[in-house]
């Protein structure tokens, strides 16, 4: 049985973490972004998913195929 594609997306980093909330701090970088401009590609999981709304006025997603 042939494995099901995991869709991904690619989550850039556009704003400074600095004088933000915690809670969306810990958001971004459990998605293992550090500076700004820095993309990584990650699963489009449900949790993943959270945290990139919960702090989606510093990021820019995009989904891949």
């Amino acid at each position: 049985m042939a494995k099901a594609k995991r869709k991904m997306m690619r989550i850039t980093l556009k704003r400074s973490l600095s004088g933000r909330l915690r809670k969306h701090q810990a958001c971004v970088r459990g998605l293992g972004l550090r500076r700004i401009r820095q993309t990584v590609t990650v699963p489009a999981t449900p949790e993943n998913l959270g945290m990139a709304r919960q702090a989606s006025y510093m990021l820019a997603v995009e989904e891949l195929d």
